[in-house]
C-alpha cells in the first residue's frame, strides 16, 4: 500500500512601495486607530498597538461567518515594524468567507527621500483560501496606494 500525502500550497501577498515621508509619519498611519479605519476602508475596533492586543475589523458576511476578522498584535516595533494576525472565516464556507488564518507584517525601511514600506500578508492555503488569496492581492495594491494618500493628507495638515 502506497501512503499519499497532499501538501497544502501556502500563499503570501507581499507589497513593496516607497513613500516621500519620514518612517515616524507613515507609521502614525499604519498604528492610529482612525488613520488605519481611512486606509483599510474598515475600522478597527479595540485597536491599540500593544503586543496581545486583540481587536477586529468587520467586513461583509457570508454564509456561517458573520464577516468580522479577529486580529491580534503580535509585534510591535515603532517606527519599524507592526505585525498581527488576521483571522475569520468558517469551515464550512466555500470561496469567500472559507476559515482564513493569516498574518500581516508592515517594515519600514529609511530610504533616501523617504520610506520604503513593504506589507506581508502570509499563511493562506491554497486550494482552500483561493478566494481570499486573489481578492487580497488586488486590495493590497490599493490599499497601498491610501496608506500614501492619508500620510500625505496628514503631512500637509501638519505643514499649515
Amino acid at each position: 500500500m502506497t501512503d499519499t500525502v497532499l501538501h497544502a500550497d501556502a500563499r503570501e501577498i507581499v507589497v513593496d512601495e516607497v513613500f516621500p515621508h519620514a518612517p515616524e509619519m507613515v507609521w502614525k498611519t499604519l498604528a492610529t486607530s482612525a488613520m488605519m479605519a481611512r486606509w483599510l476602508n474598515m475600522t478597527p475596533t479595540g485597536y491599540e498597538p500593544v503586543v496581545g492586543n486583540r481587536f477586529t475589523y468587520k467586513t461583509s458576511p457570508a454564509g456561517a461567518w458573520d464577516g468580522t476578522i479577529q486580529c491580534e498584535v503580535l509585534e510591535v516595533v515603532p517606527g519599524e515594524r507592526l505585525a498581527y494576525s488576521w483571522k475569520g472565516g468558517d469551515e464550512a464556507n466555500v470561496g469567500y468567507g472559507s476559515r482564513l488564518d493569516t498574518i500581516v507584517t508592515f517594515t519600514l525601511e529609511k530610504v533616501d527621500g523617504g520610506t520604503r514600506l513593504r506589507v506581508v500578508h502570509s499563511g493562506f492555503v491554497l486550494p482552500r483560501n483561493e478566494t481570499a488569496y486573489r481578492n487580497m492581492s488586488g486590495g493590497w495594491s490599493q490599499v497601498i496606494g491610501r496608506i500614501g494618500a492619508v500620510t500625505e493628507e496628514e503631512a500637509s495638515t501638519k505643514a499649515r
